[in-house]
């Protein structure tokens, strides 16, 4: 599954190949709380369909009822605000007063959507700067993660590379994970060279590899728009996984396994392979956060948390850790039976 960044576009240029009006909408800044950040994509068509959303519905809500009521949308890009006023606020469900400012652009040629989605398919990092008063859209590389930039004459938005998640191993764990990845926008790569196959192997949209897992991490040269997550159980597998992936820019690196297995894992890794300890504390093990995981789905989705609080910056300090979690649970469960026996 395509991030929603790429449907949007993709669906917007649909548009545009079958003769359909359209408009593309962008939010440029936020004031208070919002709903969606900047940089937020929706589309809109001349029937009231839309693609992607800016506010969670409410603003969208507005737009399809002008676009079906007849009203006239801007032929040239328009700056839009929403939330100014606490009457409007609560009309279009902003909390806390508050505000939205949107950038709405018809769509056609000069919006060059064809050309960005082939920069974000080859995974290129591109700025799109939109000339307000023309339409003229220009692109060039640029930041991945900068936020976009108003100014009287122009708006500029970026767009890098849907995150991508490397998953070593096509186990039953590997299974739940890819779908529940797929659900949040993630491209997935599996790697298993092993002959045995498994229900990871069967999802569909993601890229299945029987390349060694070493010779996978150094062709794809891992960005920082990448995770890799080790679950062959299988040290070799694993272990030629880790080396590369610590010394890459993902930013994340995990490997399932109890405490003791992740605590041998590092031992191996720094004596066997020369990993110095920067590059070992990177690597999240037993990977995921704690909530008490007993099935594979359940540390599929515990693996996934804790990969989506590294993707949006949450500090490993602010996350309980399942080997943490888990020793935690002990002590609790020792008070209780001591507890029992006074």
């Amino acid at each position: 599954m395509l991030d929603i960044d790429t449907q949007v576009l993709q669906q917007a240029a649909q548009w545009q190949r079958d003769g359909i009006p359209a408009w593309l909408v962008t939010v440029a800044r936020t004031w208070g709380s919002s709903p969606r950040p900047p940089g937020a994509l929706m589309a809109l068509n001349c029937r009231g369909e839309v693609a992607g959303s800016v506010s969670g519905g409410c603003i969208e809500d507005d737009l399809v009822e002008r676009v079906r009521a007849g009203a006239v949308l801007p032929a040239r890009p328009e700056v839009l605000r929403y939330g100014v006023q606490a009457d409007q606020a609560r009309q279009f469900g902003l909390p806390c007063g508050g505000t939205l400012e949107l950038v709405m652009e018809g769509i056609g040629p000069a919006s060059q959507l064809p050309a960005l989605l082939e920069h974000c398919l080859r995974r290129d990092c591109i700025e799109r700067e939109l000339d307000l008063a023309s339409g003229a859209v220009s692109l060039r590389r640029g930041p991945a993660d900068a936020l976009p930039r108003l100014t009287a004459a122009t708006f500029t938005s970026h767009f890098g590379p849907s995150v991508r998640l490397i998953v070593i191993g096509a186990g039953d764990t590997s299974g739940y994970l890819c779908q529940i990845a797929q659900t949040l926008g993630f491209e997935i790569i599996v790697c298993d060279p092993r002959d045995t196959q498994s229900p990871a192997w069967t999802i569909p949209g993601a890229v299945h590899s029987r390349e060694m897992p070493d010779d996978l991490i150094l062709r794809l040269r891992p960005d920082r728009r990448t995770a890799i997550i080790a679950l062959s159980h299988d040290p070799k597998l694993d272990d030629l996984a880790l080396i590369d992936a610590l010394q890459s820019q993902a930013f994340y690196v995990g490997a399932i396994g109890s405490r003791r297995n992740s605590d041998t894992r590092r031992a191996r890794l720094r004596e066997h392979f020369g990993l110095d300890d920067e590059a070992l504390r990177r690597l999240r093990g037993p990977a995921g956060v704690y909530i008490g995981s007993k099935t594979p789905a359940e540390i599929a989705l515990s693996i996934m948390a804790e990969i989506v609080a590294a993707k949006n910056g949450v500090a490993p300090e602010r996350l309980e850790s399942v080997a943490a979690g888990k020793a935690r649970g002990r002590a609790d469960a020792a008070m209780t039976a001591d507890a029992c026996r006074t």
